[in-house]
C-alpha cells in the first residue's frame, strides 16, 4: 500500500491495520490445469496452515489485514481463484477446477492434513467441493456467510451480475470512486474498502479496470450448490456469518444443520453483513481463532 497516505489518516485509522499490512508475504504460484494460480504465502516454519479463499469477483489481497492477525498460531496462505486477482484466466470455469486449484495451493505450500480452511460466500460453496474430493486433506473448513439456502427458499436475485462487467475508466481515480462492494452494503470502515480498491485494479490499454475476468460468471459451470454435498461433508466443519447478512439467514443455518448430521460450531457477528471482516474486523478475528481452537 502506499500511504494513501499515511499522514491525515493516522486518527481514522487504526494502528493494527498499518502493523498488519506491514507484513509481507511472498507471492507464489501454482499450475492447475495449465493456468497459474497465484497465492501470498506467510511462512510460518513448524506452525499448522491456514487458507483463506476469498468470493466472487474479489481476491487475495481482501485478507491482507485479516492474515497477519493470525500468525502467531498460524502460517497463512490467500489465494486467488482463476479469473479473479493475479491468478490467470480460463476459457471455462468449473467448481471442479476450483477444488483442486485449492488442493494445489495446500499442497505447494506444504501445508499438512492439520491445515484449517477459511473461505468467504462463493469460496465457501468450492472449498466444500475440495473438502469432498480430498476428505482427508486438511483438518476443518470454516465457511463465512456462505451456505446452502433452503429449497423452498426464493432464489436470491443474481447479485453479483451488478457491476460483474469489468470496465475500463480512463483513470485511476475514476476507478476508485466506483468501487463497490457486492452485494451493495453500506461500511463503516471506509479505509478497508480504500485499500481494497487500491488493489483491486490493474492498468490496461486506454485506461484502469477492475482484476477479474468479465466473462466468469457466464463461462462458469456446474456451481450450484447441492444438498448432497453437504450431506456427504466428512471434514469437520464451523460457520461464521453476519447477523445482518442478506445472503445468510437464520433459515440457511438451520437447513445446513439438517443436512450436515454432527454437530459443528457457529459465531454471529453482530453488526455484522455479508462481507462481516470488513464490517467488523476484529471481532471476526477473534471469532476465527476460537472457533479454530474447537477443532
Amino acid at each position: 500500500m502506499a500511504r494513501w497516505d499515511k499522514e491525515g489518516n493516522t486518527e481514522s485509522i487504526p494502528d493494527w491495520f498499518w502493523e498488519a499490512i506491514d507484513v509481507e508475504p511472498v507471492t507464489k504460484t501454482v499450475e492447475v490445469d495449465e493456468c497459474d494460480v497465484s497465492y501470498r504465502h506467510y511462512e510460518a516454519i513448524g506452525k499448522p496452515g491456514m487458507l483463506l479463499i476469498h468470493g466472487m469477483n474479489a481476491h487475495s489481497r481482501w485478507w491482507d489485514f485479516i492474515a497477519p492477525q493470525l500468525l502467531d498460531r498460524y502460517q497463512v496462505a490467500a489465494m486467488d481463484l482463476t479469473g479473479m486477482g493475479d491468478s490467470d484466466y480460463r476459457y471455462e470455469y468449473s467448481s471442479n477446477t476450483y477444488a483442486d486449484e485449492i488442493l494445489a495451493v495446500l499442497d505447494d505450500a506444504k501445508f499438512g492434513t492439520d491445515s484449517i480452511v477459511v473461505a468467504h460466500s462463493f469460496g465457501g460453496y468450492m472449498a466444500v467441493r475440495a473438502a469432498n474430493k480430498a476428505p482427508d486433506r486438511f483438518k476443518a473448513l470454516v465457511m463465512v456467510d456462505s451456505g446452502i439456502r433452503h429449497p423452498d427458499d426464493p432464489v436470491p436475485e443474481q447479485i453479483w451480475m451488478s457491476g460483474a462487467r469489468s470496465k475500463i475508466y480512463p483513470d485511476k481515480e475514476t476507478a476508485l470512486n466506483r468501487f463497490r462492494v457486492q452485494p451493495p452494503q453500506p461500511c463503516d470502515n471506509e479505509f478497508l474498502l480504500q485499500y481494497i480498491a487500491r488493489n483491486s485494479l490493474m492498468p490496461v490499454d486506454g485506461g484502469w479496470t477492475w482484476k477479474f475476468d468479465e466473462d466468469l460468471l457466464t463461462s462458469l459451470t456446474d456451481a450450484e450448490r447441492k444438498p448432497e454435498e453437504f450431506q456427504a461433508l466428512t471434514t469437520t466443519l464451523g460457520v461464521i456469518f453476519g447477523a445482518d447478512s442478506e445472503l445468510f439467514s437464520r433459515r440457511t443455518l438451520e437447513y445446513m444443520q439438517e443436512l450436515i448430521p454432527e454437530p459443528f460450531p457457529i459465531k454471529e457477528i453482530s453488526n455484522a453483513q455479508h462481507h462481516l471482516f470488513l464490517d467488523q474486523p476484529q471481532a471476526f478475528v477473534e471469532s476465527l481463532l476460537e472457533m479454530c481452537q474447537k477443532f
